[in-house]
C-alpha cells in the first residue's frame, strides 16, 4: 500500500481554469461538420452552429477556445472570412488535405460560437504569410469602438459593439509551418508584429509568442532573452505518440500492452519539457510573469482506415483518457508557470472530446476525463507527497500512479488519480492535513478492455460510474484503484 500525504502550500498556488482550454483548427472536419453546419442545415443549429455540440461542450465549462490554427493560422487572411458569405473568397487548405475552404466560418462565426459556449476566444494571428497591417487591422476590427474604416466595416457586417478579446497569438509554429524561421529572426518579427497588437477601449490583450517545438531549448533561450519583456505567454507544443516515431505513430485502437505502456511513458515526458523550459524562463522571468502556454497537446496516431490522411481523424480510447489525466495532473503540478493549455483538437481531429457523423455525435473517453477533472478549475493546488509503486514492462519502468489534489472555494478537496498499469491494481492510504470527519464520493472511468471506446452505434461503451472503493477510516482515506483507471474523489 502506498502512503500519500496532502497539505496546503505555504504560498497559495491556483490551478488556472485556462489549463482546461481547447483548440479548433480549420482541419478536416473540426470546423465544417464539427461546429459549423450552416443556417439551412437539417441538423438543429443556432446561427449555423450545431446545438448538440454546443450543449455537450458547455457541460465541460470550457474556459478558452483557440482558433483558427495551427498551421492554418499562418495562411489565413481574416478579411476573406467576413462580410456576406456569398461574396467571401474561396481558398485551398494547403496544409490539410488540399480541400477547398469557402470561408463561411470566419471571425463573426467563431466569436458567436464563443458566445454560445460562454468561453473566451484565443485568436492566432498570421505572422507567417500575413502583414503587420493585416494583424493590426484584425485586432482593430474586433476590439476598437472609435472612428475608423475597420470599425465601420465591422458595423456594416452586423456587429455594432466590439468584442472583448484577451488572448492573441502572434504567429504559430514559426519554426516550422509558420515560416521555417530561426529563433533570432522570429524574435525580431515578434517584437515588430506585437507592437501593433494594440489595446483599444480598455481591452487588455495577453500576447502569446510562438514558443519551442518539444525540446528546442535554444528557441526558448533566444525568445526569452530578446522578447520576454513584450510577451505575456510563450507557447509549447508536444504530441504523444505510441511509438515515438512520427512516420509510424501506431493505431488508435487494436493495440496491445506494449503500445499502452509506451504511450503513457511518452506522455510523462511532458514534465521534463515543462521543467527544462521553465528553468530557462526563470533566468529572464524569475517572478513567472510569462506563462507557458501549452496550446497544442494530446495523442497523435495513424488516421482511421479509409479516411483522408490530411484530416487527422482518429478514434479515442481508454488509453487517451489516461493520457488526458496524466497531462492535466502535470499541468496542475506546474501551474505557477503553466498558465494555459489547449488540447488538440476539440472535435473530429486528433485527441478529440467529441466526434460527429452527420446528425450523430459521441462523447469520447477524453471528454469524460475533462468533465470529471473540471472540479480543479481555479481551485487551490494542494501539496501532495507520495512515492508511487513502479509500473514495469520488460526492462522499462515508470510510476504506476499519477495524482493531483486541490481545494475549491467551498472547502471541498478533490483528488484525481490515474492508475497507469494495464494489469495491476493499487491501494493508497491518504492522510490530509486538517481532515477529521469527512465523507468521500467519486467517479471512475475504466474498462477491462484497454482500447475500449465509444462509437456512434454504441456511444456509452465507456463512461464514468460511481466509485465504490474509497472510504474514510481513522482520519485517512483508503482507496483501491483497479488497473487502467481514472478516478476523481471529492472529500467534504
Amino acid at each position: 500500500m502506498s502512503e500519500m500525504k496532502i497539505r496546503p502550500f505555504p504560498e497559495k498556488k491556483t490551478i488556472s481554469k485556462h489549463i482546461y482550454g481547447h483548440f479548433s483548427e480549420h482541419l478536416g472536419r473540426c470546423i465544417y461538420e464539427g461546429f459549423w453546419v450552416g443556417e439551412d442545415s437539417e441538423i438543429p443549429n443556432t446561427d449555423g452552429i450545431r446545438n448538440d455540440v454546443v450543449e455537450a461542450l458547455k457541460q465541460l465549462n470550457i474556459p478558452v477556445l483557440r482558433w483558427p490554427g495551427g498551421c492554418f493560422a499562418d495562411e489565413y487572411h481574416w478579411k476573406d472570412g467576413v462580410g456576406p458569405k456569398s461574396e467571401r473568397a474561396r481558398m485551398i487548405n494547403t496544409h490539410w488535405g488540399g480541400v477547398e475552404e469557402n470561408n463561411h466560418f470566419g471571425t463573426h462565426e467563431f466569436l458567436r460560437l464563443c458566445e454560445l459556449l460562454e468561453t473566451e476566444p484565443y485568436i492566432s494571428g498570421n505572422l507567417g504569410s500575413g502583414t503587420v497591417r493585416e494583424m493590426q487591422e484584425w485586432v482593430e476590427y474586433m476590439t476598437n469602438d472609435g472612428e475608423s474604416p475597420m470599425v465601420n466595416w465591422r458595423k456594416e457586417n452586423g456587429k455594432k459593439e466590439p468584442w472583448k478579446i484577451k488572448y492573441f497569438g502572434v504567429g504559430n509554429e514559426n519554426w516550422g509551418c509558420g515560416g521555417n524561421m530561426r529563433p533570432e529572426y522570429y524574435a525580431d518579427e515578434y517584437r515588430r508584429y506585437a507592437t501593433y497588437v494594440r489595446n483599444y477601449n480598455g481591452n487588455e490583450i495577453y500576447k502569446i509568442a510562438c514558443g519551442p517545438n518539444v525540446e528546442d531549448y535554444k528557441w526558448t533561450e533566444v525568445l526569452m532573452r530578446e522578447a520576454s519583456c513584450r510577451m505575456h505567454g510563450l507557447s509549447l507544443h508536444y504530441y504523444t505518440t505510441a511509438t515515438g516515431v512520427w512516420k509510424k505513430k501506431g493505431p488508435a485502437t487494436g493495440f496491445g500492452s506494449n503500445e499502452w505502456f509506451s504511450t503513457l511513458k511518452n506522455t510523462l515526458y511532458m514534465e521534463e519539457l515543462i521543467q527544462k523550459h521553465s528553468k530557462i524562463m526563470d533566468k529572464y522571468d524569475p517572478e513567472k510573469r510569462v506563462g507557458i502556454i501549452i496550446d497544442e497537446w494530446g495523442t497523435w496516431y495513424d488516421v482511421e482506415p479509409g479516411t483522408n490522411p490530411g484530416f487527422l481523424y482518429q478514434q479515442n480510447s481508454l488509453r487517451d483518457a489516461l493520457v488526458a489525466g496524466i497531462n492535466l495532473n502535470l499541468f496542475h503540478k506546474h501551474c505557477d508557470r503553466v498558465h494555459m493549455a489547449n488540447i488538440a483538437q476539440i472535435v473530429n481531429v486528433l485527441q478529440s472530446v467529441l466526434l460527429t457523423d452527420g446528425e450523430k455525435m459521441v462523447k469520447t473517453p477524453t471528454y469524460h476525463v475533462f468533465n470529471m477533472f473540471k472540479v480543479h478549475q481555479d481551485a487551490e493546488l494542494l501539496d501532495l507527497h507520495f512515492e508511487s509503486q513502479e509500473y514495469r514492462l520488460g526492462n522499462e519502468v515508470i510510476p504506476q500512479i499519477s495524482a493531483s489534489a486541490s481545494q475549491n472555494a467551498e472547502g471541498t478537496i478533490h483528488l484525481s488519480l490515474c492508475n497507469l498499469s494495464h494489469k495491476d491494481s493499487a491501494e493508497l492510504s491518504v492522510s490530509i492535513e486538517g481532515l477529521t470527519n469527512a465523507t468521500v464520493h467519486g467517479q471512475i472511468l475504466t474498462s477491462d478492455t484497454l482500447d475500449a471506446h465509444n462509437t456512434f452505434d454504441a456511444p456509452d461503451t465507456l463512461s464514468p460510474e460511481i466509485f465504490q472503493d474509497a472510504s474514510v477510516r481513522s482520519g485517512n482515506v483508503h482507496v483501491a484503484l483497479p488497473p487502467a483507471s481514472v478516478v476523481v474523489l471529492a472529500l467534504t
